[in-house]
């Protein structure tokens, strides 16, 4: 069938809409009609030269989908036709990860995530005959319609609002799932959240949730952490080359954790400096330049730096319970979003490059 998708090509700005052809799902999967998508961090990564690392273009980016599936292969046993879902990571099912139910450290995360094929080497997309790197992590949703591996798909009640929740599928339980599982803080810990973008505010709201008795937000923009002291921070601290003496003096001893999600190399310094005696910093971004951490202020403090991919271990554990904190007021995501025609996706994009919305939505 013939849907419009936003294809990435070498040296363009942003992705363009153009009509391919969607071919059909094959054993395990399912066609989802995409309601609308969000735009995240790794959308822009993979748009530019970081994605040629791992696939060719053109390519059809977007993974935090959300819509109705609309037909099921041999081998679907979970989902139905007319079921809505938001779309996640891929993973294979079959490794030690997956079978203890760490589905975002799957073995074959790259290979079925990164490298713009199904595990057999083919992409459900092509243009004139000719293929089109696509099911990014899982879907490619920058597209009116996806095929996707049914362990993609997570089934949500229909009375979420779709068109939406498909951050959930990765910002937000990136975010989230740090906090409350990678980390696991606990009532009366502290954290001191570095970012206040899609997924460290997402972060901010987790803590609350997670009952921890001082969340400090850390950013150079004010209005941002206004709004992360509306979901949840109990201190804000703008980050002027002075927040490291604020931060001590919110927690003398040290916070229990720090989360990275800014790249400068200043803030990895910054977020291992302000931890307590074993201490963990998260981080879920690459320092943006060649960074040496403080090894005699890790080794002596007993402190830890922990790497962390998607948040939760499971997206189809991890986001039912983001829904269900989301309907009890507790995460509050809608305020962090805004709302763009599929259209408009260059426009999304130069904004959300530069700053001006934390999380764009495409809307189908």
């Amino acid at each position: 069938m013939q849907i419009t998708a936003a294809i990435s090509r070498e040296n363009e700005s942003a992705p363009q809409l153009e009509t391919v052809e969607l071919g059909e799902h094959l054993v395990d999967e399912v066609k989802v009609k995409v309601v609308a998508t969000g735009i995240c961090h790794s959308d822009l990564m993979f748009h530019g030269p970081f994605g040629a690392r791992f696939a060719t273009k053109p390519m059809v980016l977007g993974h935090e989908g959300a819509g109705i599936v609309e037909a099921v292969g041999p081998g679907v046993h979970g989902l139905k036709v007319g079921d809505h879902v938001l779309l996640s990571g891929n993973s294979c099912g079959h490794c030690a990860s997956c079978h203890t139910g760490r589905t975002v450290y799957c073995d074959h995360m790259v290979e079925l995530c990164w490298c713009g094929c199904r595990a057999d080497g083919s992409s459900p997309i092509s243009q004139g005959g000719t293929p089109v790197s696509g099911v990014f992590f899982g879907q490619s949703s920058f597209a009116t319609h996806v095929v996707a591996s049914e362990r993609t798909a997570v089934k949500v009640p229909k009375d979420v609002p779709l068109h939406l929740c498909g951050p959930l599928g990765c910002g937000m339980a990136t975010g989230a799932g740090s906090v409350l599982e990678a980390l696991a803080v606990r009532p009366g810990q502290s954290i001191a959240i570095f970012g206040t973008g899609a997924v460290g505010l997402s972060a901010v709201m987790a803590a609350k949730i997670a009952g921890a008795s001082r969340i400090a937000a850390v950013d150079v923009n004010k209005e941002r952490l206004e709004l992360a002291r509306e979901v949840g921070a109990t201190d804000i601290v703008l980050s002027d080359g002075r927040a490291g003496d604020a931060l001590k003096r919110l927690e003398p001893h040290g916070f229990h954790f720090s989360f990275i999600t800014a790249s400068p190399p200043a803030v990895f310094d910054a977020a291992t400096a302000c931890l307590a005696v074993e201490g963990t910093a998260g981080f879920v971004i690459f320092p943006s330049a060649p960074w040496v951490p403080n090894m005699q202020e890790l080794m002596t403090g007993g402190r830890k730096l922990q790497g962390i991919i998607g948040g939760f271990s499971n997206p189809k554990v991890g986001i039912p319970l983001l829904i269900d904190y989301w309907r009890k007021g507790l995460f509050p995501f809608e305020k962090l979003l805004t709302e763009f025609r599929f259209d408009q996706i260059a426009d999304a994009f130069e904004q959300y490059r530069t700053g001006k919305v934390i999380k764009p939505i495409l809307n189908m």
